[in-house]
């Protein structure tokens, strides 16, 4: 790994560190960088995390927007580590990640510094994001975890008017959210096994377990294409979230829970491999199941640690899953099919 560190500012304090990644997403960065810079307040730095680009985005960045720390990557370590190497170099007490494909609206960082300055309880402070190319379709108002394992996307297709107030979720969409810093830290930041698909469901859950909470601010709007760097319906994509769905289950649900779910939870993946099958990629399914399998025993330890530090009860994380995941997933692949085939 190699290192360019720009423009400092000495030894001024830092209150909020932006972290942008990216792979290879020179064509987006002109509208993110340029909008984040637009939300910069004195007390703020942005670092961009470049993992192992080869098309320009580099000398791109170092031309047009020189004040900005880079950290420059040899090689891709995936979203989960890329965006941990950035929270290492951060100085600041809250830490925000932003998709480079993603671009916020004017008072998109303040409307996040507000909710977790005005109530310490809170870890988390997740987005309205909306798809850039129809900004009046809701890309996700937070993430929500079934009581069965699969997580979702909160008003995922729907259009903005019926998003509510702002409210606790289960979880901040790693797309763009604001986190404190010694919490991220606590926590381990995001598991590095994961690369890349439910390693901010995984880091969500494990907040929630280390008893904090998240919160949606519907004020905090963000543009955004939506996965750019993986495709919307792909086989890394399905891979890593079949995998990961696994690993994020088995190692942060307590084990009351675990015993409750384990039926539903059968039941949604015999689901999810009909719907796999249909669409050709149960090879792909079933491959990223034996991958699971196959790290159990590692994934069994860090459930030892994770469970014995345990701040919340099972009871409350039940509470904060909802129940309707036939009509829930459903209405999600069905919108994301059909953004699929526009694209």
């Amino acid at each position: 790994m190699t290192s360019t560190d720009t423009a400092r500012a000495g030894h001024a304090p830092v209150a909020v560190s932006i972290i942008v990644l990216n792979c290879n997403g020179r064509r987006w960065l002109e509208q993110c960088l340029g909008a984040v810079v637009a939300e910069l307040a004195t007390d703020c730095e942005l670092i961009v995390v470049d993992n192992g680009s080869d098309d320009g985005s580099v000398d791109f960045v170092a031309s047009a927007f020189p004040t900005i720390r880079r950290l420059v990557l040899d090689q891709n370590l995936g979203f989960a580590e890329g965006n941990n190497i950035g929270a290492k170099a951060a100085r600041g007490r809250y830490v925000a990640f932003l998709n480079n494909d993603a671009a916020p609206c004017p008072g998109w960082l303040a409307a996040l510094r507000n909710a977790l300055d005005r109530d310490d309880t809170l870890g988390l402070a997740s987005s309205l994001i909306v798809f850039m190319h129809d900004p009046s379709i809701v890309d996700s108002a937070g993430d929500g975890l079934t009581r069965w394992g699969g997580a979702f996307k909160h008003a995922h297709g729907r259009p903005i008017g019926e998003v509510s107030g702002a409210a606790d979720v289960f979880g901040a969409c790693g797309a763009a959210f604001l986190v404190r810093r010694d919490v991220f830290e606590q926590a381990g930041g995001f598991d590095p096994t994961f690369f890349a698909v439910y390693e901010d469901v995984d880091l969500s859950y494990r907040l929630q377990l280390s008893g904090s909470r998240c919160r949606f601010v519907p004020e905090a709007v963000v543009h955004h294409v939506g996965s750019a760097t993986l495709g919307r319906v792909s086989t890394r994509s399905v891979f890593w979230g079949q995998r990961n769905m696994e690993w994020m289950y088995l190692k942060n649900t307590p084990w009351p829970l675990l015993l409750l779910t384990l039926p539903g939870h059968v039941l949604y993946n015999l689901a999810a491999a009909v719907h796999f099958a249909r669409m050709g990629m149960f090879r792909t399914f079933v491959r990223a199941k034996w991958a699971a399998i196959c790290e159990l025993p590692r994934v069994w330890q860090q459930r030892r640690q994770i469970q014995r530090t345990r701040r919340t009860t099972w009871i409350r994380l039940w509470r904060l899953m909802d129940r309707r995941w036939i009509v829930i997933k459903l209405r999600e692949k069905r919108f994301d099919k059909s953004l699929a085939h526009q694209a």
